[in-house]
């Protein structure tokens, strides 16, 4: 099994002066990052889908080895609420495939107040090309059914284990042969950090679901004050000691002054 281990973007300004050095100039952000770690979720694709040509020239400035989970926009989420997707899906697809090889899963946040509906979530899923890592993240405890567990299971798609204040916001389901974790706000402090025996916990379910030859995508979406840095270097920190194994996060973070 192979741990990605990441952040939910880069482009924040209070991670100057702790993972990218006082006068590093933000064009050169992308590549300071992708030196320490090797992988992202690109959330901003969520509130504007950016170009081919943007994520083609993002492919052009990171390593071979660096993989980019593309959240979905929002047309397709919390516009149309899944519906019609022939057109949303493929857009973003033609879209993403500016990063070539570098493309990791796509993510699929849905609003917290689209009830379920196995048969919305079928169809759209079908609108995605063969071989394209889903994962799914909803977010209205109507989903949590025997129904879309099947939906997922039977799409290759997989259930995105949210955890929001150090505790799971899904079931812990396993529907295909990867996994997907999304760490939003910890409780520790100071906030939104996460203690590192919530961490121990999170490695152990994925440990427990995930045998050493899935892989495991793992995102770090509490941003603030570089808690996500912080907090994704220490659990890949805690997760080699286990043996695991674990992409890239950096070495050392810089001092604040």
């Amino acid at each position: 099994m192979t741990l990605f281990v990441g952040t939910s973007g880069w482009q924040y300004k209070d991670w100057r002066g702790l993972l990218y050095p006082e006068g590093c100039p933000l064009r050169l952000w992308l590549e300071e990052y992708a030196e320490g770690f090797a992988t992202v979720e690109i959330n901003n694709a969520f509130y504007r889908l950016p170009t081919r040509e943007n994520f083609a020239a993002w492919r052009d400035r990171v390593p071979p080895d660096f993989v980019v989970a593309v959240k979905a926009s929002r047309y397709l989420t919390h516009i149309k609420r899944l519906k019609d997707p022939e057109e949303p899906v493929r857009r973003l697809m033609t879209h993403a495939s500016g990063l070539a090889g570098r493309l990791g899963p796509v993510l699929l946040q849905l609003p917290p107040n689209l009830r379920a509906d196995p048969g919305l979530l079928d169809a759209c899923l079908a609108c995605f090309p063969s071989g394209t890592r889903i994962a799914v993240e909803p977010r209205h405890d109507s989903w949590w059914t025997p129904e879309v567990e099947e939906v997922l299971r039977s799409r290759g798609a997989a259930l995105c284990w949210a955890d929001v204040r150090s505790r799971p916001a899904t079931p812990l389901w396993r529907t295909t042969g990867w996994g997907y974790v999304r760490f939003h706000q910890g409780r520790a402090q100071p906030w939104p950090h996460y203690g590192r025996q919530a961490l121990r916990t999170w490695l152990q379910r994925i440990t427990a679901t995930f045998p050493d030859d899935h892989d495991v995508y793992v995102y770090f979406n509490n941003d603030p004050g570089g808690a996500a840095v912080e907090d994704a270097v220490t659990f890949a920190e805690l997760a080699g000691r286990e043996g695991r194994q674990v992409t890239r996060t950096p070495e050392r973070l810089h001092s604040r002054a």
